[in-house]
């Protein structure tokens, strides 16, 4: 297995990027978000066209927020990278990645819901560990930091070994055959955009990990049809265990609330391994908790359901 590119550690008075790399984001927003980042010690720097409009839905062009996010990677003094929101465009920027240079500068990008494309596609081609966590719009501008899971920001930014469960949502819905814990390499993010990518020279590369897995309102029937057409594309094969998360508004009007569960233990009927959900990482309530893609992480699912990540995606 090729050894991750680990970037270096995030110390907590930090200079950090933020970018738009998809979907316009509302201004104040971005600045309640911005407050809450300095209140933690960091010190933020708003790309050029982070609070771009345009055109249609998106924050600018393609090669407008390309070069936002390249000069981020490209900055001496940035530590880290963070997105205000996600939305949707981030698929427009793949093929105009730099991988080189990012390669050659490699940082935490920090996000979730449409950035899993970039996300995916920089942890398959370079091996940069993909941070799933808060965005500024939506978690770092919530009232008292109630939006952003502290522990495990943290943790992950300071190369700390940490874990999340049932305090986190975390419950098991399969234990799998054995109980056994499923150990793997992380991997995943929106369920949506992971779907998205199949068939593309992007399609992401599940086979064999311990795969995450998360949403937002999307109905039982629809969570039911994306897991099938990952398993006919062979996307679920060697899986070693399948943690979904929180699925925030995942319901359809007037169907009992088990409808989900139910709905992912039809479509995954043959899977041998073990299955959690709740985890609150991506679209969340609150507490959005940060996951380090790419690293080496352990699922138990004993007397409770636990995910473990191991491995540190930073060096010191």
């Amino acid at each position: 297995m090729t050894a991750l590119l680990k970037p270096r550690a995030v110390p907590p008075d930090a200079q950090v990027a933020v970018l738009s790399p998809a979907s316009a984001p509302q201004p104040e927003r971005v600045e309640l978000g911005l407050e809450a980042l300095r209140a933690l010690g960091f010190e933020p720097q708003t790309a050029e066209r982070a609070l771009a409009r345009g055109p249609l839905y998106f924050a600018g062009t393609p090669e407008m927020r390309l070069r936002d996010l390249h000069q981020a990677f490209a900055g001496d003094e940035v530590c880290a990278i963070f997105s205000t929101r996600g939305g949707y465009g981030s698929n427009y920027l793949l093929d105009g990645l730099d991988l080189d240079l990012i390669a050659e500068n490699p940082k935490p990008l920090i996000g979730y819901s449409d950035l899993t494309a970039v996300h995916l596609w920089l942890l398959d081609q370079i091996h940069l560990p993909a941070f799933h966590g808060p965005m500024l719009s939506a978690d770092f501008a919530r009232p008292n930091l109630d939006g952003v899971h502290l522990p495990s920001l943290q943790a992950a930014l300071g190369g700390k070994p940490y874990s999340v469960g049932a305090q986190e949502g975390l419950r098991t819905l399969h234990p799998g055959p054995a109980r056994r814990p499923a150990r793997g390499t992380l991997y995943g993010g929106c369920l949506s955009i992971l779907v998205s990518l199949l068939g593309t020279p992007f399609e992401p590369q599940t086979e064999g990990k311990l795969l995450f897995l998360e949403d937002v309102s999307v109905k039982p029937y629809q969570v039911d049809r994306m897991l099938w057409q990952l398993r006919q594309a062979g996307k679920l094969e060697g899986v070693r265990g399948i943690v979904f998360g929180e699925m925030l508004g995942c319901v359809s009007p007037g169907a009992p609330p088990e409808l989900l569960d139910e709905a992912i233990l039809s479509a995954l009927d043959d899977f041998t391994g073990p299955i959690a959900i709740g985890l609150r990482s991506g679209h969340v309530s609150r507490q959005n908790v940060t996951l380090t893609l790419g690293v080496e992480a352990e699922l138990t699912v004993q007397e409770e359901a636990r995910l473990h990540l191991i491995e540190p995606a930073v060096k010191g």
